[in-house]
């Protein structure tokens, strides 16, 4: 039986997620993300699609590298306004049966108790079709705006993650047991003290002495994501991930990545396929090759350049405002993204500034693939085949046009090659992913703080 190919569908809650200027189409819908009937409609379309889930990203801060200056991300709206990705789950979640979310949030400026109790409700509100993509943020005007003097180094952020996590895991997987809620109207005894147990943690991140307030929601642990392809970043997820998203830019730098993403889930003892891998893409799909052509043809008028630079500034803290437009893009080191710099320019080292921006204006950092729904389709193929990956987070160009165009056409010929689903499976997100048990895994090390009474660290 061929692979099957998963997808979610890669989205924010603002107007301009990864193509700049296009929500100047006139066929383009995202400006009006500030409203219940966009995010539902996206859904339905979504579940009619049979998709896996939608991917919300997110920012705790606004794009201000490029310039020194936050002006061109405004006059951009290069990720900005942007609204909080929980709020919309819960209505998207009451329209659909199966739908699964995927959202970021950001641990450096969660306090861990309250968020994971805010994971729990959203695991509750979903029937257990919830999941959180672990970041640990890149942008200094996230951290000024959370009352911090600058961004904190990046390797350090990881030793931070982890402390966190193991906290997270203590309430969502060592608090309550099973049977801890009775709901019993004869005794009049709602939760059996008994089974509830104190969470104490002190750690050097973190301190934590109290009761989770929360009963176990259908999977306890959400399913986790995570996006860091960093050496510290892979580590993590080879421990912690489930579901990791790449934005590759071609086959040939994806494959080291996925290796080095399975190796890491075996060194942690799991699996290599306990690990799902999903890689940034963009289709531009119509009826026929030429058409398809015209359509990125025209979206290429509405692109901005000066966003998409904007963007890959704030990505890797590089401001290419102090580039010339014909100098080749020079990999730094520092605290952002460091694989998105290091990843450009290992592909093509003569890559210029202004080729860049023309590049990611439409769709962002992943591949594009434009063409009919067979083209489209051999492409994804391929990428599942030379690669090892296991599916795609669809960026999108007009809003709705070209998600509704990639399900209408490509959908149904990825069906008739039998590499897509053609009905959900039943249960949690965790169980559509991976089948078996809503739990996590016994191999992963969240599922090691099952049922234990936590004691003092």
């Amino acid at each position: 039986m061929p692979k099957q190919i998963r997808l979610n569908a890669f989205d924010m809650n603002c107007a301009v997620h990864q193509s700049q200027g296009l929500w100047r189409h006139p066929r383009d819908r995202s400006t009006n993300y500030k409203s219940m009937s966009y995010w539902l409609e996206l859904a339905r379309d979504l579940e009619r699609g049979l998709f896996d889930g939608i991917f919300l990203a997110d920012v705790a801060g606004i794009y201000d590298v490029y310039g020194n200056s936050p002006d061109a991300a405004l006059r951009n709206g290069v990720q900005v306004p942007v609204n909080d990705p929980f709020m919309v789950v819960p209505a998207m979640a009451a329209v659909t049966k199966n739908l699964g979310f995927g959202v970021t949030g950001n641990l450096s400026y969660e306090p861990p108790y309250v968020f994971a109790r805010r994971l729990t409700t959203l695991d509750h509100l979903t029937n257990g079709r919830f999941g959180w993509n672990i970041v640990t943020g890149y942008l200094n005007s996230a951290a000024k705006a959370t009352g911090l003097a600058k961004q904190t180094a990046h390797d350090t952020r990881y030793e931070i993650a982890a402390e966190y996590m193991d906290l997270m895991y203590k309430l969502w997987e060592s608090s309550w047991e099973d049977d801890a809620v009775r709901a019993d109207k004869t005794s009049g005894v709602y939760v059996d003290p008994a089974k509830v147990h104190r969470i104490r943690h002190d750690g050097e991140y973190f301190k934590l002495d109290a009761v989770y307030l929360a009963e176990p929601s259908p999977q306890r642990t959400p399913v986790l994501y995570q996006a860091g392809t960093s050496p510290k970043g892979i580590a993590f997820a080879g421990r912690h991930a489930e579901c990791v998203f790449i934005a590759p830019g071609s086959k040939k730098g994806a494959k080291p990545m996925v290796d080095a993403i399975r190796h890491a889930a075996v060194q942690s003892g799991r699996q290599p396929n306990d690990v799902l891998i999903f890689g940034m893409m963009t289709v531009i799909a119509a009826r026929s090759d030429a058409d398809a052509a015209d359509l990125l043809d025209e979206y290429r008028t509405y692109a901005s350049h000066e966003g998409a630079l904007v963007l890959l500034s704030g990505w890797s803290g590089v401001d290419f405002s102090t580039y010339d437009p014909d100098e080749p893009v020079r990999y730094v080191k520092n605290d952002a993204v460091q694989t998105l710099l290091a990843g450009a320019t290992r592909s093509d080292p003569s890559r210029t500034v202004s080729q860049a921006a023309a590049y990611l204006a439409v769709g962002g950092a992943g591949p594009l693939i434009v063409g009919s729904p067979g083209t489209v389709a051999d492409g994804m193929q391929a990428w599942i085949a030379e690669t090892g990956m296991d599916g795609f987070n669809l960026t999108y160009t007009v809003a709705p046009e070209s998600i509704r165009a990639f399900i209408d056409l490509v959908v149904p010929e990825l069906q008739t090659r039998g590499v897509y689903k053609t009905r959900y499976v039943p249960g949690t997100l965790r169980e559509k992913l991976f089948g078996g048990s809503p739990r996590l895994q016994p191999l992963h090390y969240g599922a090691s703080f099952r049922d234990r009474v936590s004691e003092s660290d």
